[in-house]
């Protein structure tokens, strides 16, 4: 299984250092441009889960397309 945390700066020393002393744990730090990616994937899925609940107003995909 894999799971993402996020964890506050001063303290992410700490957890990888704990993590990394578990054998059964194997730690892969993310670079900064898969940080980025994943923001925006998590952006993209929060908009459209608002929209599905009728928090956000959603564009039609002949809208979208006309845009580009």
């Amino acid at each position: 299984m894999k799971v993402l945390l996020d964890i506050k700066e001063n303290k992410a020393a700490f957890v990888l250092e704990l993590l990394n002393n578990l054998t059964f744990v194997k730690v892969e730090p993310l670079s900064p441009y898969k940080e980025e990616v994943l923001k925006g994937i998590k952006k993209g899925v929060d908009e459209i889960n608002s929209i599905r609940a009728g928090k956000l107003k959603g564009i039609s995909a002949r809208t979208l397309l006309n845009e580009i």
